[in-house]
């Protein structure tokens, strides 16, 4: 009996062990206007066996739920910064305000810091060209005059524009660094082969789809592609192995084929687009993570990959110039909720994640348009949507999105109260002109969720907050 109590308990933490893929890391981003508090967060992550995670900032009250979390971290210097670390003075200030106050016992495990975030955007219009190099080696000589350097490696995380194929040969082995920044790209990934930095990533298989109606749905996957891209014998079923090892063949072509590769995020959104949805996210997370928990990797790469999935939790603060998908990257939703299924192990076994626990929420009370409302004026209707949809998130209502289906009352019902519910349920923020009411009746259906937002007070984004001045321009025009 003892040794069948022994055998159980061993089994137990086998099974613990293998419960996430080894490496496995997510995205914490927190452009949203109610946040979760960190340490729930943080406990959501621990709860999950996420190993891993990469910030955008480095945020103190963040790093503080982090300490004593045994997480591995990636800080992060947002790009508005760049310049100011173009002083090594200023480099070396950072990194012992975010780097080296938190290297203790019990403390916060970093073991990267990113300079700047996908700098070389081609919409940036060359904004950060001259400062992120300079930046990279100023961080990473203060790391090591710190005495950290050897295990805490400064990278650059780049969007995969920054490589490609020529149009007459567009395939994996004829990648190369993209011509205006050619030159600048040997000198970093030289720089972080010298130092035994990994070169950092981010694929999105999913904006494939997003840029090109013509572009094949079934290779932005991992299953069920027939057409594969022919490359010197080697078969490419899926546009993210392709997209990876176009990367090595451009680090080849500059004489560091052998530098590593960390994909620093990569994901599928759930709304926001005909092609966002939660079948088309399960499914992809289903196929990748499959394949990284079996170490795979790709043609030229095989082996282990460090991924870090993007992204946590939806943020709907997020600018949605790329696209209205932009809310909605999160394996969990804005309460911490799980979801789809998924496997973070890796071995086929889809199951919810566990949730964030304790979560506070605001009464349930709902902002919906009022029926009863005599000479309705479309026009009026449609200015105070309008204005609803400005300071709130309204992207599920767009096409192809989970209230696509929703007539014109019910769009504006959704409208006022995703509104009302930014606004922390303020009597004053359901009113529109006599246009809307207040319910407690949930009036969800299908798959468009009339929310309940969590309670709290941070809002955040100048888009999101209202000012004084607008508080007197919003009660003028509420009177009219």
């Amino acid at each position: 009996m003892k040794t069948g109590i022994l055998y159980w308990v061993f089994f137990i933490g086998i099974l613990g062990c293998i419960g996430v893929i080894e490496g496995l890391g997510v995205n914490w981003g927190t452009m949203a206007t109610h946040k979760l508090p960190a340490n729930v967060v943080v406990q959501m992550m621990k709860d999950n066996g996420i190993q891993k995670v990469k910030l955008f900032d480095a945020d103190h009250v963040t790093m503080s739920a982090l300490a004593g979390s045994g997480i591995e971290v990636m800080v992060a210097i947002p790009n508005d910064q760049l310049t100011a670390m173009n002083d090594y003075d200023r480099a070396k200030k950072w990194v012992r305000a975010n780097v080296t106050r938190y290297n203790f016992d019990g403390g916060v495990k970093i073991k990267y810091v990113a300079v700047g975030n996908e700098p070389f955007l081609s919409s940036y219009n060359n904004s950060f060209l001259n400062v992120t190099f300079p930046s990279l080696q100023n961080i990473q000589s203060a790391l090591n005059e710190a005495g950290v350097g050897d295990n805490i490696k400064a990278t650059v995380p780049l969007n995969a524009d920054v490589y490609n194929s020529p149009p007459d040969n567009e395939v994996p082995s004829a990648g190369m660094f993209r011509s205006d920044i050619a030159d600048l790209m040997a000198q970093i990934v030289q720089y972080l082969h010298l130092h035994k930095a990994p070169f950092t990533v981010n694929i999105y298989p999913f904006l494939s789809l997003y840029a090109s109606d013509d572009f094949p749905v079934d290779y932005a996957f991992f299953d069920g592609f027939n057409a594969p891209t022919l490359d010197n014998g080697i078969s490419y079923t899926n546009v993210f192995d392709a997209n990876f090892d176009t990367l090595v063949s451009a680090l080849t072509s500059v004489g560091v084929g052998d530098l590593p590769i960390l994909v620093g995020e990569v994901g599928w959104p759930t709304d926001g687009h005909k092609h966002g949805n939660l079948a088309s996210a399960e499914r992809f997370y289903t196929g990748l993570l499959k394949r990284l928990g079996a170490n795979q990797g790709t043609p030229r790469r095989p082996g282990f990959i460090e991924v870090y999935l993007f992204g946590l939790i939806d943020e709907d603060a997020k600018s949605i110039a790329p696209g209205d998908f932009e809310r909605h990257w999160g394996l969990f939703s804005y309460d911490g909720q799980p979801k789809f299924p998924i496997d973070l192990s890796g071995l086929g076994q889809n199951k919810l994640l566990v949730g964030a626990q304790n979560v506070r929420y605001l009464p349930k009370t709902w902002c919906v348009f009022n029926p009863n409302v005599k000479d309705l004026n479309l026009t009026k209707l449609g200015e105070n949507v309008n204005y609803a949809c400005t300071f709130s998130d309204c992207t599920a209502l767009g096409y192809g999105s989970s209230c696509n289906n929703l007539d014109a009352q019910g769009n504006a019902s959704y409208a006022f109260n995703m509104y009302y519910q930014v606004q922390n349920q303020a009597d004053m923020s359901c009113n529109f002109q006599g246009m809307a009411m207040l319910t407690e009746q949930n009036i969800s259906q299908g798959s468009c969720n009339f929310i309940i937002q969590i309670a709290s007070s941070s809002i955040v984004g100048p888009s999101l907050f209202i000012t004084s001045a607008l508080v007197v321009v919003l009660s003028l025009f509420l009177a009219l």
